[in-house]
């Protein structure tokens, strides 16, 4: 389905805001809000909401560990038995 059929003024928001929110918990896609013909809000079920939120929660994770190999912060494996045995002592 493409994004321009999930566009929706807010006046079908607010006409229709249960059938809208039972087609989102049953798996439908994102809404479009738009306000004054701009797009202004999506609407999401939670479920997509919290993956989304995991997924950018890794990616930065990963950008992190990414810009600390670049800058040199980095530990190499071997011997990290040792030295957490030496931080708890």
């Amino acid at each position: 389905m493409k994004i321009e059929d999930r566009v929706k003024p807010i006046s079908y928001l607010k006409a229709h805001s249960a059938e809208i929110i039972r087609e989102l918990s049953d798996g439908g896609a994102p809404l479009v809000i738009t306000q004054n013909g701009e797009a202004k809000a999506v609407l999401q079920d939670i479920g997509s909401f919290e993956q989304a939120q995991e997924t950018l929660a890794l990616l930065k994770l990963l950008a992190m560990g990414q810009a600390d190999l670049a800058a040199g912060r980095i530990v190499p494996v071997e011997g990290l038995a040792d030295r957490i045995r030496q931080s708890v002592d």
